[in-house]
């Protein structure tokens, strides 16, 4: 996989999982969950901008 579509990837879970934390704020874990997709979103991003190495 490229680092690209890795940290694509990253950022849709995230995405996800603070789509489903959203709706579930009611709920007792629902801000957790939020806030653990919305830190997948930002490391994704930052993957994005990461600078790569190539050996």
């Amino acid at each position: 996989m490229k680092a690209t579509t890795t940290s694509l990837a990253v950022t849709g879970t995230g995405a996800a999982v603070s789509g489903l934390g959203a709706f579930l704020l009611r709920n007792k874990w629902g801000a957790g969950i939020l806030g653990f997709g919305l830190a997948h979103v930002v490391l994704g991003v930052l993957d994005m901008f990461r600078p790569s190495v190539r050996s």
